[in-house]
């Protein structure tokens, strides 16, 4: 029987460790909390209708970036200054039973680049500007488009203007009523009872 030198060993060793794949990082979803907020706003998300969006950075597993609105997520994205590796994204899809504009659903992400978007509808997104509306059907997506306005594009086909042009809102918005926090509890609620 012919014994390996300890060198050689050591050799073989660094040449199949070389040869590892890397490591990937874990880009587990995270649902949001009534703690969860918005990178961009820093307000709490579940206080904002709309779909939502949540943005993992390479190195930071864990604790994904949160947006109040899927269209400043893609804008996030695109943005010059974002420098980091960013392994996945995901959105919620509207088409999920149970997703409603007010109460987007808890557990219904999908990954953005497999969602059909409608883009121009007359929906407002979190923040009050125009909405990237995901689904994770085109069907879902044709028939929301057909009763709100609206086209239908993948996230590569979402303009950059889209996403980053400046948007006009309202400076004077209507006063929030006390019919309007009753119902912010009762989503609240139902999302934490979830």
């Amino acid at each position: 029987m012919t014994r390996l030198s300890p060198a050689l060993i050591v050799a073989l060793v660094l040449a199949l460790s070389a040869c590892k794949p890397e490591d990937t990082q874990d880009v587990t979803l995270v649902d949001m909390t009534a703690e969860t907020l918005g990178h961009f706003c820093q307000m709490h998300l579940l206080e904002h209708p709309g779909p939502k969006a949540q943005v993992h950075l390479q190195g930071m597993a864990g604790t994904p970036l949160y947006f109040s609105q899927v269209r400043d997520a893609i804008a996030y994205q695109r943005l010059p200054e974002q420098s980091l590796p960013i392994p996945a994204v995901y959105v919620n899809d509207m088409g999920a039973p149970g997703a409603l504009w007010d109460v987007p659903g808890k557990g219904n992400w999908i990954p953005a680049e497999t969602a059909f978007c409608v883009l121009g509808s007359i929906r407002e997104g979190g923040m009050g500007a125009p909405e990237t509306v995901p689904f994770s059907s085109r069907q879902a997506a044709l028939a929301f488009a057909a009763t709100e306005g609206g086209k239908v594009a993948t996230l590569d086909e979402i303009p950059d203007s889209a996403v980053l042009a400046p948007v006009d809102i309202d400076p004077n918005p209507a006063p929030p009523d006390a019919a309007g926090d009753a119902d912010f509890d009762a989503r609240l609620r139902a999302l934490t009872e979830q």
